[in-house]
């Protein structure tokens, strides 16, 4: 039996932080399914296809392979065997992601290689429908929030470290413009799942969080705390 943390939320709400840490602390596998949709982003910008042009990225899907690789435990992002895990998180990806994730195709091909993982290792995945689709079964679902105002001051301070331009309305109108597309998609909309614990790491350090989520696990568990001692 494989144990599955699926960890859902907003953008900037610290779904990957927090789940990479939980995923060293319990030695699982780490999934972070948004760097995925984020490399096909990367893909349909490099080719230049729009990421309003669902029949042309359609298409594309066939020439498309995205690999994930662990290298000192940590997750790297391959597209058609080049890594990329450094070029992925920009915003003009982050935004050409969030609009094509809405296609069900897309969906559906990261979908299957999702499951996949969680079929073999034992694995914490953090995205915006892990708990709702991809792992219905998870062991533990979290959904991971915090107030606008708190999201929009992290990934002010993370865009600010490479490019000091930045302006934080930016961010801000950037961040409702996601939110909003990723609550109203068709297919697989971000949304807590039933049986979902809702964590509000508004006022919480992140070792706070993992450990709120730590201790939820083992209590789901039983006595499988003996085992990641």
């Amino acid at each position: 039996m494989n144990y599955k943390i699926a960890i859902d939320g907003p953008s900037s709400s610290g779904k990957s932080t927090v789940a990479k840490l939980l995923a060293k602390k319990l030695s699982f596998v780490y999934v972070d399914t948004g760097a995925m949709y984020r490399a096909m982003g990367l893909y349909f910008i490099i080719n230049k296809i729009s990421c309003d042009d669902e029949g042309n990225i359609e298409k594309s899907l066939q020439d498309i392979n995205i690999d994930i690789k662990y290298v000192n435990g940590e997750q790297q992002i391959y597209l058609n065997s080049e890594n990329v895990t450094d070029l992925i998180r920009t915003d003009l990806v982050s935004k050409y992601a969030s609009v094509s994730s809405a296609y069900l195709k897309v969906r559906e091909k990261l979908v299957a290689i999702q499951r996949e993982l969680g079929q073999k290792n034992n694995v914490i995945m953090d995205g915006r429908d892990i708990g709702t689709v991809v792992l219905p079964d998870a062991t533990l679902k979290i959904y991971l929030t915090a107030s606008q105002e708190e999201r929009v001051e992290r990934r002010y301070k993370e865009l600010k470290q490479k490019d000091s331009s930045i302006l934080k309305e930016d961010v801000e109108g950037g961040m409702i413009e996601r939110d909003y597309r990723d609550t109203h998609r068709e297919n697989s909309p971000l949304k807590k799942a039933e049986d979902a614990i809702v964590v509000d790491t508004t006022k919480l350090s992140i070792e706070e969080v993992v450990d709120v989520i730590l201790k939820l696990f083992i209590e789901k568990r039983g006595n499988y705390n003996e085992k990641i001692k």
